[in-house]
């Protein structure tokens, strides 16, 4: 009994002692687990692949820091913009494809430039007209996609057949005897296909490389609709490299049909002033400049920006520039087209007397 008796207390102590040990380690397991985690999760919100996952949408801020008045005024101002931008290149589609009289190949590239024009507003307005009147300015990412490459496909097509039509005027005006069989029907609808195919293949490629990396930075995107530079400054990865083919294919689809514009009419010109005339003079300019004001403003907006280096940007400039190649350009082609042509007159005076009567 005594012997038990002194046994007791030592196995006593050695039991408190390894509960003692346990809750000690226990404790020091505690403090550690915070910093693992808190390591863990800087690392996951470090890695791009972990946190890209999580970007499923966009959202346009636009004018969403305009005041309420100011909104109202910019949905009615751009609201009949777009109503005169549609009915207008509505109209010239119609009579170009209509009237008879303007069975000629300039009329048809000019019909195919009013549709180009009207799918290009008709991608980017209704949607801003839409953020506009509403609080929700999100975009889903599968949509941001595929209005970047609607603009993409519409945008280069455009600028491929301006050039086409600058190449039309030159055989008109340097060549007019052999101008019905160079300008045939089937070259002019070759043409045609030939912009839209090419604006569908470079469309592809650029959407490949604007969403070539993941996204992990805001997805707040500074203009009214999901411009690629834009866009492409929220993703991760080589920046400078996705950049430069910006740069590159910019050079292939403005300048390189730019080229084109300039060599025709720097011949026209050559061909005018070897003429007396001066009828023939203020014909054929007049017949030119329509052409020379769209292709103007609309390469100037382009270039500004796809080629400007991104530090010279800002919302502001962005959103100006966006404006003027969304539904300024649309909106004056056809005014353009149709106040320096007495032919296109005559049509919209016959299709609206028609109308009228109806």
């Amino acid at each position: 009994m005594r012997v038990a008796h002194q046994l007791r207390p030592s196995s006593l102590e050695q039991l408190f002692l390894k509960q003692h040990a346990i809750s000690v380690s226990r404790d020091s397991d505690s403090v550690k687990r915070p910093e693992q985690l808190s390591h863990g999760m800087r690392s996951q919100t470090a890695d791009p692949k972990n946190s890209s996952s999580t970007v499923t949408e966009f959202i346009l801020v636009g004018f969403e820091q305009s005041s309420p008045s100011t909104r109202a005024l910019l949905f009615t101002l751009f609201l009949a913009l777009y109503s005169l931008a549609m009915a207008m290149n509505g109209l010239i589609i119609f009579i170009t494809w209509t009237d008879p009289r303007l069975n000629s190949p300039m009329y048809f590239f000019l019909g195919h430039l009013s549709f180009l024009d009207v799918c290009f507003i008709t991608t980017t307005i209704p949607q801003m007209l839409v953020h506009l009147v509403t609080k929700n300015h999100t975009v889903s990412f599968v949509s941001c996609m595929t209005q970047m490459y609607l603009v993409f496909l519409v945008g280069v097509a455009e600028c491929i057949l301006l050039a086409f039509m600058a190449y039309d005027r030159y055989v008109a005006i340097c060549h007019p005897l052999n101008y019905a069989q160079i300008m045939s029907q089937k070259v002019c609808v070759r043409l045609v296909c030939s912009s839209w195919i090419f604006g569908m293949v470079n469309g592809i490629f650029l959407e490949y490389i604007s969403f070539r990396n993941p996204f992990c930075k805001d997805n707040h995107i500074e203009n009214f609709f999901c411009e690629a530079p834009i866009v492409i400054a929220l993703s991760c990865g080589d920046l400078k490299f996705t950049m430069k083919l910006i740069f590159v294919d910019a050079i292939v689809v403005l300048l390189s049909p730019m080229v084109l514009i300039i060599t025709s009419y720097a011949r026209i010109l050559a061909s005018i002033l070897h003429r007396a005339s001066s009828s023939s003079h203020r014909k054929t300019f007049s017949t030119c400049a329509s052409h020379l004001t769209v292709v103007i403003f609309l390469y100037t907006s382009a270039m500004f920006s796809y080629m400007n280096p991104r530090s010279t940007h800002g919302p502001d400039k962005d959103k100006s520039f966006s404006l003027l190649y969304t539904i300024i350009m649309p909106m004056c082609s056809p005014v353009i087209y149709s106040f320096r042509n007495k032919e296109m007159k005559g049509a919209m005076g016959r299709a609206l007397g028609r109308g009228s009567l109806a």
